[in-house]
């Protein structure tokens, strides 16, 4: 009891609650444990978000298309993590990215209703809760304000860190050339020039219809 009672208080939301308010809440709600073999879909796009999904061990990818569906990002996430909690309230509550298993991974959900009717009780979780989504926000303004580089390197650096949940750890970029060239409002060959340029300073690799992102902090120091 005392390793699950551990390993759930690291989860970000509830993190700082003491083990008498986390008992509380073992007791008043069900939590859904599911395992999930590597490759596993554990949540598509455009499903509806009723619940909360917490990773508590493993990791999994992150895939996000564009509307227009010419590319997509696909990050990674390891325990412990809360997977799109921006998706539970709002004007849009449908999962804006497909989350697949990419080792062995557990998650536990727990259902909208009971968030509403018994965890907001807790100030600790509501702070937590409005801390995560406050952060993304800001985070988010602030890269819509960021100075437009004037070179094709500095754009393609911009396309990729504004696109990405957080600028650390390994990214893929998947797009063809031409449709990256058009997003970007340049010529091809100039995005490839560029592409290659990065790539020979060994900060991504570029594959067909692919560009891999060993480490995006790497390109944000670069910018």
């Amino acid at each position: 009891m005392d390793t699950m009672f551990n390993t759930l208080l690291q989860l970000p939301l509830f993190q700082g609650l003491c083990h008498e308010d986390f008992t509380y809440i073992l007791e008043k709600t069900k939590l859904h444990f599911t395992k999930h073999k590597p490759n596993e879909v554990i949540i598509e796009s455009g499903k509806r978000c009723d619940k909360l999904v917490f990773l508590l061990n493993g990791v999994i990818s992150a895939e996000t298309t564009s509307k227009d569906e010419l590319y997509s990002f696909v990050e990674y996430i390891e325990a412990p993590a809360v997977l799109e909690p921006q998706s539970l309230f709002g004007m849009q509550i449908d999962y804006s990215s497909t989350y697949t298993a990419r080792t062995e991974v557990h998650t536990i959900s727990i259902c909208k209703s009971f968030i509403l009717s018994g965890l907001m009780k807790f100030e600790i979780f509501r702070l937590n809760y409005m801390n995560i989504i406050s952060n993304r926000a800001q985070m988010l303004y602030n890269r819509i304000w960021d100075q437009t580089p004037a070179d094709v390197e500095g754009r393609i650096i911009r396309f990729i860190i504004s696109h990405v949940e957080k600028p650390v750890g390994e990214k893929v970029l998947k797009a063809k050339m031409e449709d990256l060239a058009q997003c970007l409002d340049d010529t091809r060959l100039n995005i490839s020039k560029a592409l290659n340029n990065l790539q020979d300073k060994e900060l991504l690799v570029l594959r067909r219809k692919e560009i891999i992102i060993p480490d995006a902090s790497k390109l944000v120091d670069y910018k």
